[in-house]
């Protein structure tokens, strides 16, 4: 410090950054004020309106400022400097937020420091993640009217638990109940051992959607899947399995190898790490998985950890929900996720997935495996090359274009062929009496399946 940057320091005046006391009284709520947000320097000895009146300043000055910063709650390190008669209290941004004083919680708004009302400290906590929801006592479930022994006992079975004590310390042992007066339920408890879990946490489900086209404007199928956190994962999962094809490759050994259109159990991964790492706190969106004709992508609610560096730092959100899932192998407790997904993309030839990751969502995109794609090529070549022989050539390209698109309207075969719907319809019957084509499902939703005669 010197006579100029004191100077230039009084022309700016007070701000985000700067604050001028006369004294030490009540310096508290402006340290962890600072210290809540991005830190600061605190100027003892100077007027608010910017003169400087100057301090005494003592031993005993210093002492008092420093305890008053050790008994903030955490306490806070601050750094004291003196220039002339002013002392400079310097309080770096800190890293145990959120800090309280003896008259509660403060942040900096601009030139002030505004004490926090209740829900500003609960978010301020849920983003330092201070607060975690599968932690939190669920105050409407009620031990055992709303408790699923069969969920019990067939978790224990996957995990390989033996039941040989009773209910109760199996939940307290497990980290989702607590004992007190009654058998109080975490939300961890709830998401995996409720009757019905939906009915405390609605925003627990996970929405399944099947797109026929790339824009994602006209839905085939969709499903909202419910249950317990496992079963969701395994009706996401048979959703998937339901909505992507598989091409079989013959080795000469007695069973034959399944190759599947994406990569699957990348899929797998992600969705379970979809469920075990959302935010829970935020109650109006679900996860989210899509299938395009093209790509299949998964988004889910977060909030990204401060300075979490995306497949560096091993992150849990949910602590209690990932160990439950981890017990039964769903989730590796060293955060290798990224890793595995990675190499079951390999393991198919199919593109390394794709993350666009904002400070709210967290999306990944996976595509289809080039394996998968040449054996259909050349299954769908050698088909088409047998059946079009003796149909017209309308005919022909219908069956062409359905080869590579199962799921093309009547409309969109109109369009590209260059002939009325009527006569696609006269061509589709004709093709469906002699047994090369058949609709499965719906008009809406359905799709064609070529017949390998």
């Amino acid at each position: 410090m010197n006579k100029k940057e004191l100077k230039f320091i009084l022309q700016q005046g007070e701000g985000f950054k700067t604050e001028f006391k006369e004294n030490i009284n009540n310096i508290d709520k402006e340290i962890v004020a600072f210290a809540n947000t991005e830190g600061g320097r605190i100027f003892i000895g100077i007027e608010d309106n910017n003169r400087v009146k100057g301090i005494r300043i003592t031993n005993k000055l210093k002492s008092e400022a420093q305890d008053l910063a050790r008994n903030c709650d955490p306490s806070i390190n601050i750094r004291i400097k003196e220039f002339e008669n002013i002392l400079i209290i310097h309080v770096n941004k800190g890293a145990d937020r959120p800090y309280k004083c003896s008259s509660g919680f403060y942040l900096k708004q601009g030139a002030n420091s505004q004490k926090m009302t209740r829900n500003e400290i609960l978010g301020f906590a849920v983003n330092e993640g201070k607060v975690k929801f599968d932690e939190q006592i669920n105050k409407n479930f009620v031990y055992p009217n709303d408790f699923d022994e069969n969920r019990l006992n067939y978790y224990l079975n996957l995990a390989n638990i033996s039941k040989i004590i009773l209910n109760k310390q199996i939940l307290i042992d497990l980290d989702v109940a607590k004992k007190n007066t009654i058998l109080n339920f975490n939300n961890a408890g709830v998401m995996f051992f409720a009757k019905d879990p939906q009915k405390f946490i609605s925003h627990s489900i996970f929405t399944c959607v099947l797109f026929k086209d790339k824009e994602g404007s006209d839905i085939i199928d969709r499903q909202e899947i419910t249950g317990n956190l496992i079963e969701i994962i395994e009706g996401v999962i048979k959703f998937v399995n339901k909505n992507i094809r598989v091409a079989y490759k013959f080795t000469g050994k007695p069973q034959r190898e399944n190759v599947y259109e994406y990569p699957l159990e990348a899929i797998r991964e992600a969705a379970i790490n979809s469920v075990a790492h959302r935010d829970y706190f935020e109650t109006g969106h679900n996860n989210i998985l899509k299938i395009f004709p093209d790509k299949i992508n998964i988004v889910n609610v977060w909030i990204r950890p401060k300075g979490f560096k995306l497949g560096k730092d091993v992150f849990r959100r949910n602590k209690i929900v990932a160990d439950l899932l981890s017990r039964v192998g769903l989730i590796e407790k060293i955060g290798s996720g990224f890793a595995r997904m990675k190499n079951y993309c390999k393991e198919v030839n199919a593109p390394i997935f794709k993350l666009d990751v904002s400070e709210k969502y967290f999306r990944i995109e996976f595509f289809k495996s080039r394996d998968y794609l040449d054996m259909i090529k050349k299954d769908t070549e050698g088909l088409v090359e047998g059946l079009v022989e003796g149909l017209v050539e309308s005919q022909k390209e219908i069956i062409r274009l359905i080869s590579q698109n199962f799921y093309i309207s009547k409309k969109e075969l109109s369009n590209k062929i260059g002939i009325s719907t009527t006569a696609i319809d006269k061509n589709i019957k004709s093709l469906k009496q002699k047994e090369l084509l058949k609709r499965i499902g719906p008009a809406k939703g359905g799709y064609w399946k070529i017949m390998d005669k």
